[in-house]
């Protein structure tokens, strides 16, 4: 684990700045308290990171799941009653990956991965626009189409029109400068700009222009536009920070509901999120999932127990992590323990971080995960592959992740029903001799249900007076339906003078009695389907 701690180092830095706006944002859009968003991240690092087998996925408050939790604190009558739901949440995943459910995350196309990474791109740099220019009315964190604020991402855009902080906003240019410098020019001259990070030497630079503005009228930053991380004053208002939850609600059943829900919805997310980070890696490290169902259960349960939002593997750090060089979960770790840190040590310090800087930083991971060059590469690959891609990336844009992603998915269903349906069989007409059409059907390897439609348009279109061969020498699945279908057209099939022969690799059949016979016992018809 700490064979590359050197590219480890600085890419936990990097993770710490995306993560530690996100994790207060997305406590205020959940209704919850500011500090519970921050246990979720340190959790989510520490322990997660720990125990996950990804090298490159990082865990935290999932934006996800806010408006659940924002309905379920009220619904629930409270706070602590919502944590009992939580760690409840955590169990079930725990069983979830003993049952070995992780296997789930394989069966999402390619392409709809792609949009989601695409379509969180573009969220990221919309979101952000709105904090690039100082205008914050709405939390980070907040991903969906439809704003806790009451506007949606296009009207937040235009409002910041009329709401532009020069300061803010000269500093977030800075920022995004020294940012383009260090990736494209300075990280390749020497082996001290790739330990010291662009986006730590953007944050100095947003805390120096603060410290020396804040006296300016123009120019000055207001609190609105920092980071907000709560100063405990002692040890004790710290620790009064944490909560727990009130297991006396436990009979509740909606808490089990909830439990349930986040278990359900963390898991899918998580399990996507490592779907698309394995894709993202360049070293092509494969995570096992059911491991990281057990890692996200037992972060859900400690988070939790002291107070914490629920935790799932999220992209945005994840690939911000990917980007800066991360190379082994010590990434993940270490930024955990940043969080920790500077949460007890330095709030104050935090708390001089100007939030459009931190948008600059933001801007760069979006771009990267959705570059033009990939619509065009996508668009390339010809329909199947770019209908459920671009459907995924607008449906994410202007719905949420999961319901994107759900679109995506329908749609790369339907996509798969019509190439079943195209390749259930193949057709070879040959010439006309003997007064009959002589016409070969050659099934695929599998054929299902799915496949009826084809197959019988194209036995109801063939010709009075001809000779069908239907060949099933590399046929290993027949579906009954199919089987029934042959049934039926037996015996149109002597009302239009149309002669049959099964061909098997057991031998040929002229004009089966019973096709449901031959088939349930190939022994006695010299039929094969292995």
């Amino acid at each position: 684990m700490f064979k590359h701690i050197k590219s480890d180092i600085p890419s936990s830095i990097v993770v710490f700045f995306v993560a530690l706006p996100l994790c207060l944002g997305i406590a205020l859009a959940s209704g919850a308290p500011l500090f519970s968003g921050l246990i979720a991240g340190i959790i989510g690092g520490i322990v997660v990171g720990a125990m996950s087998g990804s090298k490159i996925g990082v865990s935290g408050p999932a934006a996800g799941l806010a408006a659940i939790v924002l309905t379920a604190i009220g619904t629930l009558g409270g706070y602590e009653n919502f944590l009992v739901a939580v760690v409840l949440g955590g169990i079930i995943q725990i069983v979830f990956g003993i049952l070995k459910a992780g296997v789930i995350g394989y069966y999402f196309p390619s392409s709809v991965i792609k949009g989601m990474l695409t379509g969180i791109g573009i969220i990221i740099i919309l979101k952000q626009i709105p904090h690039f220019f100082g205008y914050d009315s709405d939390p980070e964190g907040d991903w969906a189409f439809f704003q806790v604020d009451g506007e949606n991402t296009f009207s937040e855009i235009l409002n910041t029109i009329n709401n532009i902080s020069p300061g803010a906003t000269i500093i977030a240019i800075i920022g995004l400068a020294i940012l383009l410098l260090w990736d494209k020019v300075l990280s390749k001259k020497g082996k001290i700009f790739q330990l010291v990070q662009g986006p730590l030497v953007a944050v100095v630079t947003g805390i120096l222009f603060y410290v020396f503005t804040k006296d300016s009228e123009v120019f000055g930053i207001s609190a609105d536009h920092l980071v907000k991380v709560p100063v405990p004053e002692d040890v004790s208002s710290f620790l009064g920070q944490f909560s727990f939850p009130n297991f006396s609600a436990i009979t509740n059943p909606q808490v089990w509901i909830t439990g349930f829900t986040i278990a359900l919805v963390a898991s899918l997310e998580t399990l996507l999120c490592v779907e698309a980070t394995d894709k993202l890696d360049p070293h092509k490290n494969v995570t096992p999932t059911n491991r990281e169902l057990l890692a996200q259960g037992t972060g859900n349960i400690i988070s939790g127990m002291i107070g914490g939002l629920p935790i799932t593997q999220v992209i945005v750090r994840s690939s911000a992590n990917i980007q800066s060089g991360g190379r082994t979960k010590l990434s993940a770790i270490i930024h955990g323990f940043l969080l920790l840190i500077s949460v007890i040590l330095i709030p104050t310090l935090l708390n001089m971080i100007p939030l459009s800087v931190l948008a600059a930083i933001l801007f760069i991971v979006g771009y990267k995960l959705a570059k033009p060059a990939l619509f065009i590469k996508m668009y390339k690959l010809g329909w199947k592959q770019s209908i459920p891609f671009f459907v995924t990336v607008l449906g994410i844009v202007f719905t949420d992740l999961l319901i994107g992603i759900s679109l995506g998915l329908a749609v790369g269903i339907i996509v798969i029903l019509l190439k079943n349906y195209q390749n259930s069989h193949f057709l070879h007409i040959e010439d006309k001799s003997d007064g009959k059409h002589r016409i070969n059907m050659t099934l695929a390897e599998e054929v299902t249900f799915i496949n009826k439609g084809a197959i019988l348009k194209e036995l109801d279109n063939l010709p009075n007076d001809t000779h069908l061969s239907i060949d099933i020498m590399k046929t290993k699945y027949l579906d009954y339906d199919i089987i029934e279908i042959l049934e039926d057209f037996s015996l149109k099939a002597k009302e239009r003078n149309i002669d049959i022969k099964l061909i098997s690799n057991r031998g040929i059949v002229e004009n089966p009695p019973s096709y449901i016979e031959f088939f349930q016992q190939p022994e006695k018809s010299n039929l094969s389907l292995k």
